[in-house]
């Protein structure tokens, strides 16, 4: 391969991570059909490979995409005796451009002028298997490769790829609309859009792969969506706890990095560089998930949202998923020092999470509580035990790495942490963890 073809090869990568939702969800609307809406935009990624090298990138690879797509579009109506009834909206439409402005304070709940919303909710339809639902959406709407997918779900790559051609011919085969559901059906689907709106931002808060940790951009679409499902669903608690996790973990953005781009931990980051308005819209949305009592005054602890979960457990309607992970984030953004976090009550969250939604990854995020309460050995013996189910999912290795260093096993850490390094993930995340290991050698006794 060339470096024109190197070069071109990352641009295609490049504009299909950033406007690939766009691209499909235009698409589908003109259409009517996703799962062609999805084939059209990856011919139209194949072209651009095969040209771009030769001809170059244009100034606006997102239009040239959604060009190149809609004249195979307009072949295909032509081979299907279709065009003069389509081709019009092709037409007077040169180029498609979604706008983005914040969701107003009065927006009618029956109506999302959201292309991606809608895209969302067509790839979680019923029809679909759930995991079918996020690998297609995370396609789709994250740009994601079936590589990452694969990471992200635990799921091996040839698992991925059947399950989002099945779930996209499944989408054609039930002629599913390009519409947000009626009212009655939203409900049906709610977990599944949550779930995705939910991994969507945990891309964008820490990249799968590439160079850089944070993606900004797409939590800041996922946030985007969020709020947008909110005012269709302004009533559903969980929405606000998604909301509200996301806002307490964008917060941070700004200190998450150094100077060098290398990953800062908790412990390690300036607090006066988190985003306070992030974490006051974080709180307002707590509010809207656990009406009482209000998180405003005197909530410089975690005691007010603990007490609104007792409220809203008593009343019946019980904390949910997003909620309790959102309770856990707000007690590291209302701690003033990593010293003065309350362990103890995110334990006990943990402990409730686990409860509700047992998984292999929220016992190692508990493991890691529970190092800073028991002790670094209790929690080695936690992260020991999920080997088997972790394996390969770097987190696993970091986390072992950190707590070996901590009880003085130096090249038991250095070991731990090459071998996170070398699994996959981005490449911010591999440089720290190698010089981590580099840290830990160096600090070994001398066996002489």
């Amino acid at each position: 391969m060339t470096s024109d073809d190197g070069h071109a090869r990352r641009a295609v990568e490049a504009v299909w991570r950033d406007e690939s939702a766009r691209i499909v969800s235009a698409l589908t609307r003109h259409t009517g059909d996703f799962a062609w809406a999805e084939d059209l935009a990856q011919e139209a990624l194949v072209e651009a490979l095969a040209s771009w090298p030769a001809g170059g990138i244009p100034d606006n690879p997102g239009a040239w995409l959604m060009s190149v797509a809609k004249r195979r579009a307009i072949d295909g109506w032509r081979r299907r005796e279709r065009l003069t009834q389509r081709e019009p909206l092709f037409v007077t439409e040169a180029l498609q451009r979604e706008a983005v402005d914040s969701v107003p304070d009065q927006a009618d709940p029956d109506h999302i002028d959201d292309d991606i919303l809608r895209l969302v909710f067509v790839a979680c339809h019923p029809v679909l298997p759930a995991q079918a639902r996020l690998a297609l959406t995370l396609r789709t709407v994250a740009g994601l490769t079936t590589e990452q997918i694969a990471r992200a779900l635990l799921m091996t790559v040839p698992t991925v790829q059947q399950r989002i051609v099945r779930a996209k011919r499944a989408l054609a085969d039930e002629g599913v609309a390009f519409e947000v559901p009626d009212r009655s059906e939203r409900p049906a689907r709610l977990a599944s859009v949550l779930q995705v709106i939910y991994l969507l931002f945990t891309e964008g808060y820490s990249a799968t792969e590439g160079e850089g940790l944070v993606r900004v951009d797409v939590a800041r679409e996922a946030v985007r969506l969020g709020r947008q499902l909110a005012a269709l669903m302004p009533h559903e608690p969980e929405i606000w706890s998604l909301i509200a996790l996301m806002e307490f973990q964008s917060s941070r953005f700004s200190a998450r990095i150094d100077a060098d781009g290398m990953p800062l931990t908790l412990e390690e980051q300036d607090r006066r560089r988190w985003d306070r308005s992030a974490i006051a819209r974080g709180n307002e949305a707590m509010t809207r998930a656990l009406p009482a009592p209000p998180f405003g005054d005197g909530a410089g602890t975690a005691a007010a949202p603990e007490a609104a979960m007792r409220t809203a457990q008593t009343r019946g309607r019980g904390v949910g998923y997003y909620g309790l992970q959102a309770a856990i984030a707000q007690c590291h953004a209302v701690a003033p020092a990593f010293t003065a976090t309350d362990w103890d009550r995110i334990l006990r969250l943990y402990d409730a999470l686990y409860t509700l939604a047992p998984s292999p990854v929220v016992r190692l995020n508990r493991a890691v509580a529970l190092s800073m309460t028991a002790g670094p050995e209790q929690a080695l013996a936690e992260v020991d035990a999920l080997a088997d189910e972790l394996a390969g999912f770097r987190p696993l290795p970091a986390v072992r790495g950190e707590l070996l260093e901590r009880l003085g096993e130096t090249d038991a850490a250095a070991a731990a942490f090459l071998e996170a390094a070398g699994l996959p993930g981005n490449d911010a995340e591999t440089a720290l963890l190698r010089r981590r290991a580099a840290r830990a050698a160096s600090s070994a006794p001398d066996p002489t």
